[in-house]
């Protein structure tokens, strides 16, 4: 079992604030009242506080102004029509939590659904909802600002909470994120907005507990040999911030500061430094965090709006973010976050076992994305501000399904709309190119209108996580799924997970063989295949090849499966697909959500198959299939296409029953086209070809079917490879030694060539990582080089030879510009 967090939090929340108040301001700028504790608060563990009262008194009080601004808004005007829908959000959450708050004197638990509280998730569960009442008394324009009755409630609540569930003498017991992320951050929070509200001795208290629970942010208190990575860290420098804002201790301030860098151990794990292997952003975009899970969208989001949410709390402090390396977080957002955000959608690829949350679906994490990248704007240098504003104006404008407006909370809007009134500030555009992750299996293809995703996994990525109840059904989410991204923003957030076939996710090769839950127990897993090649290369960040060798879980099937990007479409072909254990195996080419009651017209081949709903069909040497508001597919060679139109139901309690995140148990019904192709009981070397030309009309597809622009040269167990003729493109990928449209290699890898006039581009890569060069022979005369990577040589001649050293690149891509 793995035994890192389950990742519980709340994106949109996360950094949430638009003023900042000056330190050393009062702290009646951002509170209602200004009374003061005085005095250093007792800790325990092994930070000294002595120098707690040395830093200027005013300086914490202005902190915490500042911190209470991050949360509400500060002084906003409540009756800005911009604010109704977030007031309304925030007053309905408020008034559930009101209503059920359990306020008689021999009471046991403080919510009813929360009992006992001493449960690990119960107690954390239990300072969320208090922070939903804290943050509604101190938001002006909420129905409950100001309102005594709820403030002595929540008042008293924290203290039920600290004498019966969270304070130094009880051991961690469950999981460990409720004790040392989830109930510190909330209490501390809590705190912050009712601090004049709260004994003197009460905050202490609330700050010993804290110390207990998350004394620094270097290291898991319930198992001190464990350094803290990534997200993880950041959670917990935030919250030794908000204890040393609370406590008035200038020493926790330093050390949550200095805990986004590790100075503790000399920045072995700081947040502010690429990796190459384990938890934090990589040089080429990826984030990985749990060591083996592509994690952008959840962890990664975290820890960028965490580092967000420290700069702007500590910004002309004695403790502000002065590390240089921060621009390691500058830079992944345009190199690890643009590219897998998909007008203002977080992929779903890099959303781990995230999935499975009803409250944390794409569109809720984009917007979380979106949050975070114009709050750290807030304090970056111009030249990335000014470009994130842009970026972050274009995922706003562009998704008008599922409004960022109608979503984001009240500090969050005010940034936003100050960024979409300045004419200054463009709009950027819809981003187009090719982006091979190769440091956590994936790759991400855009065009105009569109983009496609492909989850990959091997020895050094996992196929899926799961644990503590969530992401039960993800047995194929990483074993090639395609994810396709179009006109239609609620593909993925619309009840697909919950009432998806799991077993049938577009384009996968699955033996169809029962899988009992995933992570029903404590603590989170992964899966990682034993194969080496998952990746690809990228010729001009514009078309790319990708492989994947599937070795199945709990199965002998085994499959060779390759992608191919080019400016119209994506060709997937699969070879050597082989198993033995009895039972049918398929490659699954489509399985789209067409909501509650889709009509779109399916043709095959130019017929409508209407079809009975519920009832398979066949239809023999399918040439080309098409799929209203989706796009075509054309099957080079012919095809004997299945088709099923159906109506699946299904609940998110069904795919999650986490603690804190398990789904409701409502049925959901949505309607599916499935397409997918039948290789057989035990097949022994079969294999297929499909093209997925996304939002191409029914004509157009036919016409393409007809015409056959791209060609297939290969598709072989030892080889896979696909010509363009009209671009002078042959894209390639080697499982050995072979030769594929003139060119020969001495080994495994992906090439991608381009002949335009005197000019040859080339993309090499070892997406296995198994050799230490490659060497090619191109079937064109080559003179010279116009430009090439120092790990590339040229033998010129009629039959040149490139030699590529790919050892040691870790699967990215080496390019050439021959002539």
């Amino acid at each position: 079992m793995n035994p890192h967090d389950p990742c519980r939090r709340s994106l949109l929340a996360a950094g949430a604030g638009a003023l900042l108040v000056p330190v050393g301001a009062s702290a009646a700028a951002a509170h209602p009242t200004t009374a003061h504790h005085t005095g250093a608060h007792p800790t325990t563990g092994r930070v000294d506080n002595t120098a707690e009262t040395a830093a200027e008194p005013d300086a914490f009080d202005s902190l915490r102004a500042r911190a209470a601004a991050l949360s509400t808004g500060g002084a906003i005007d409540p009756a800005d029509p911009v604010f109704h829908a977030a007031l309304s959000a925030l007053d309905t959450a408020a008034q559930a939590q009101w209503s059920a708050l359990d306020r008689t004197t021999g009471r046991t638990a403080l919510w009813p659904d929360l009992a006992p509280v001493e449960a690990a998730g119960n107690m954390g569960q239990s300072y969320g909802r208090l922070l939903t009442l804290a943050t509604a008394w101190s938001t002006p324009g909420s129905a409950f600002h100001g309102d005594e009755a709820l403030a002595g409630a929540v008042v008293d609540a924290l203290a039920f909470l600290n004498d019966r569930a969270y304070h130094p003498g009880r051991p961690e017991a469950g999981n460990w994120w409720f004790w040392e992320i989830g109930a510190p951050r909330n209490l501390m929070d809590v705190c912050v907005l009712l601090y004049d509200r709260i004994p003197a001795e009460r905050l202490a208290a609330y700050c010993a507990a804290v110390d207990r629970f998350c004394p620094d942010p270097d290291r898991r208190t319930n198992s001190p040999s464990l350094s803290e990575t990534g997200a993880n860290r950041a959670d917990k420098a935030a919250i030794v911030a908000l204890r040393g804002i609370v406590g008035r201790s200038a020493a926790k301030l330093a050390l949550a500061r200095d805990g986004l860098s590790d100075t503790r151990d000399a920045g072995r794990n700081s947040l502010f430094k690429h990796v190459t292997s384990g938890d934090g952003f990589y040089a080429d975009g990826s984030f990985v965090q749990h060591s083996y899970v592509a994690y952008t969208g959840t962890y990664g989001n975290v820890l960028l709006g965490r580092v967000a949410y420290l700069s702007a709390l500590l910004a002309g402090s004695d403790w502000a973010v002065t590390d240089p390396g921060i621009s390691v977080i500058h830079e992944a957002v345009e190199r690890s976050f643009a590219a897998v955000t998909f007008d203002g959608l977080m992929m779903d690829a890099v959303r781990g076992r995230a999935v499975s949350r009803q409250r944390e679906q794409d569109v809720n994490t984009g917007a979380g994305t979106t949050t975070n990248v114009l709050l750290l704007a807030t304090g970056a240098p111009e030249e990335y501000a000014h470009r994130w504003r842009s970026v972050a104006k274009g995922w706003i404008r562009r998704n008008t399904q599922m409004p960022y407006l109608s979503l984001a909370n009240i500090p969050a809007l005010q940034r936003a709309r100050a960024v979409l009134d300045d004419p200054d500030v463009p709009t950027a555009p819809v981003p187009v190119g090719h982006t091979v992750f190769a440091d956590m299996d994936r790759v991400v293809h855009r065009r105009p209108g569109w983009a496609l995703a492909l989850s990959l996994s091997s020895k050094r990525i996992a196929a899926y996580e799961a644990g503590n109840g969530e992401n039960l059904h993800g047995w194929y989410s990483g074993d090639g799924m395609t994810y396709l991204y179009d006109d239609d923003r609620t593909q993925f957030s619309d009840g697909f997970w919950p009432t998806v076939d799991p077993y049938r996710l577009p384009g996968t090769t699955v033996d169809t063989r029962h899988r009992d839950d995933a992570g029903t127990g404590a603590g989170t897993g992964t899966h990682r295949p034993p194969n080496a090649v998952a990746g690809g290369a990228v010729l001009r960040d514009r078309y790319g090849a990708a492989a994947m060798e599937l070795v199945a879980n709990g199965s002998t099937l085994r499959a060779r499966k390759a992608w191919f990007c080019l400016d119209d479409g994506v060709v997937s072909l699969g070879a050597g697909i082989t198993a033995s254990d009895g039972r049918t195996v398929e490659t699954v080419v489509e399985n789209r959500n067409l909501h509650a009651n889709g009509t779109g017209r399916l043709l095959v081949d130019g017929r409508h198959r209407r079809g009975t709903l519920g009832t398979p069909s066949q239809v023999p040497g399918a040439r080309w299939a098409h799929l209203e508001g989706v796009g075509g597919y054309v099957f080079p060679d012919g095809a004997d296409l299945h088709t099923l139109r159906e109506e699946r139901t299904g609940a998110w309690r069904d795919i999650n029953t986490g603690a804190d995140t398990g789904g409701s148990v409502d049925p959901l019904t949505r309607r599916y086209e499935t397409l997918w192709l039948d290789h057989g009981v035990s097949p022994t070397a079969a294999q297929y070809a499909y093209v997925l030309l996304p939002g191409l009309g029914a004509a157009h597809t036919a016409a393409w079917a007809l015409a056959r622009p791209v060609r297939i040269l290969a598709n072989s167990p030892d080889v896979q490879a696909v010509q363009v003729r009209r671009l002078g493109l042959t894209a390639v990928h080697f499982w050995a030694a072979a030769e594929a449209g003139g060119v020969a290699s001495d080994g495994p890898g992906t090439l991608l060539i381009q002949r335009r006039g005197d000019v040859i581009a080339v993309a090499v890569a070892d997406p296995g990582r198994t050799v230490t060069t490659l060497s090619l022979e191109l079937p064109w005369t080559v003179r010279g080089v116009v430009r090439a990577d120092d790990t590339i040589t040229l033998a010129p001649g009629r039959r040149p030879l490139l030699t590529v050293q790919v050892g040691g690149s870790r699967g990215h891509t080496h390019t050439a510009e021959l002539f």
